[in-house]
């Protein structure tokens, strides 16, 4: 718990940082100025020093759009969902770029109860879920107080289920927070970088082509073998990449 309240304290701090960074609003400036490649190196240069924020990634991706890099623009995108994964605009401009990707796969259909809850856990970002747990927690407390020390029996039934029930909301909340929290610190997937990348069926140049992929797609990442990287697709297909032929996100 004390973790959590030091990570959310943490994140505030960093995005006040970043706000407050001169680097970002000449960045801002040299993007509105049509100056992409001079905001690339502003932003990035901000995020060399260990600082990021979901609006930086984002503002990143977008100038590398305008710049004609499409891989380097999703893979920011993808970065900046990650910190954002409620923010309207990054999902917007992810989908956009999705869709001038040469590669058109089909996602295998998720079961629809699981997917719900993914897109509800991904409505606000982990820190926002911790919040919530704790105040949920607050609350339980105040609940036990009110079925142990009440001398009505009317307020020890309302205590005892409004604290079972806000208990299980605890629970549900930081779990939340324990998946968004562990999507940034590990990650799974990459950006192919390759113009035209050959799968292939084992982790050796030598081994059977499978099929291509193309820059700009998305690939989970399963293990790894010295320089190379099994992947998954989206329709579940699996097969070998070199490593130099992506970026993980």
């Amino acid at each position: 718990m004390k973790q959590i309240i030091i990570t959310f304290v943490l994140c505030l701090l960093v995005g006040n940082s970043i706000a407050q960074d001169d680097r970002y609003a000449e960045g801002n400036k040299q993007y509105s100025d049509g100056d992409y490649q001079s905001a690339i190196d502003t932003y990035k240069g901000i995020l060399s020093t260990g600082v990021e924020s979901g609006s930086l990634y984002f503002n990143l991706g977008n100038a590398f759009y305008k710049n004609g890099e499409l891989a380097n623009a999703i893979l920011n995108y993808e970065r900046a969902i990650l910190l954002k994964p409620h923010d309207k605009d990054i999902k917007f401009n992810l989908e956009l770029a999705y869709s001038q990707t040469t590669d058109k796969i089909e996602s295998v259909d998720d079961f629809f109860l699981s997917k719900w809850v993914v897109d509800f856990r991904n409505k606000t970002t982990s820190d926002t879920w911790a919040f919530i747990g704790i105040s949920f927690f607050v609350l339980t407390l105040v609940m036990a107080a009110l079925f142990f020390f009440s001398n009505s029996s009317l307020l020890k039934k309302a205590g005892f289920y409004l604290g079972v029930g806000l208990l299980l909301g605890t629970f549900v909340t930081l779990t939340f927070s324990y998946h968004q929290k562990n999507k940034l610190l590990v990650r799974h997937h990459a950006i192919v970088f390759s113009p035209s990348l050959t799968v292939k069926s084992s982790p050796d140049a030598s081994g059977t082509e499978i099929f291509i992929l193309h820059e700009g797609t998305k690939v989970e990442i399963l293990s790894s073998l010295g320089q190379w990287k099994e992947i998954q697709i989206a329709d579940g297909t699996v097969g070998w990449v070199e490593e130099s032929s992506i970026a993980m996100i």
